[in-house]
């Protein structure tokens, strides 16, 4: 059986697919930088695994071939981000090239080294993750929004490219709670200020973009491609207050 690769496969949402993959009986691979981490998730879902720094190249075309071995690829998962959440007089040189390095050049360096992978695989679906902040326009956004709103552009480019072999689709969530969006979610009182925002009155849970990867990611999802699909509370179209 040819695997599904998820890089992030430690992180909330990543692992969230992870979970959901090994139930319904798919072949996760999962990829990610914190090796005990990474290894618990792996355990726990019965997945292969491979740490990787999605910024070095070469680690990335070695972990897909690994994950690949002779059967191809059924899938990526790309769920690597950061949130870096600064004005812009505020944000440097690096913190630019970090943000675009991590959501989309990692992004699209994954995708160079699977898709012969994924063309040997009938079927073979990609998912990318956006943010709900790209089509919004929030203050203190600028770094993570210009990188992740090439992850959108990247996401259309390889649909039309890779078609009609390849699906490639993108989720753009808005604020969910997981470990790498602690720093916004563990304040309470912001927490629930930000709920109030979205037309059903909470955040996102992991499991809600996992949900819809893993849709993505099967056979009922076979007509779609090429789409930014937000999974964010009604937050990108939805205005409940006056």
């Amino acid at each position: 059986m040819a695997s599904i690769i998820i890089f992030g496969g430690a992180g909330g949402i990543g692992s969230a697919v992870a979970r959901r993959l090994a139930a319904r009986g798919d072949r996760p691979h999962l990829v990610g930088r914190d090796p005990a981490k990474l290894a618990a998730v792996a355990r726990e879902v019965g997945a292969a695994s491979s740490v990787c720094d999605v910024t070095d190249g070469a680690a990335v075309a070695a972990v897909v071939a690994e994950a690949a071995g002779g059967d191809g690829l059924a899938g990526l998962v790309y769920a690597v981000g950061t949130i870096n959440l600064k004005p812009i007089g505020s944000l440097t040189e690096a913190d630019f090239e970090r943000d675009w390095r991590i959501n989309a050049l990692g992004a699209a360096l994954a995708l160079k080294a699977a898709a012969p992978h994924l063309k040997a695989v009938d079927g073979s679906s990609v998912v990318l993750f956006s943010t709900v902040a790209v089509g919004q326009g929030f203050a203190a956004h600028a770094s993570v929004s210009m990188a992740k709103g090439a992850v959108e552009g990247l996401t259309v480019a390889l649909a039309a490219e890779l078609a009609p072999k390849v699906r490639v689709n993108c989720i753009a969530p808005s604020l969910t709670r997981t470990p790498l969006a602690e720093g916004l979610t563990r304040n309470e009182a912001l927490a629930k200020g930000v709920a109030e925002t979205h037309a059903l009155r909470r955040l996102g849970e992991a499991d809600d973009s996992a949900a819809l990867a893993a849709f993505l990611l099967g056979p009922e999802a076979g007509w779609i491609t090429g789409q930014v699909i937000g999974v964010d509370g009604g937050r990108s179209t939805l205005r409940t207050k006056g």
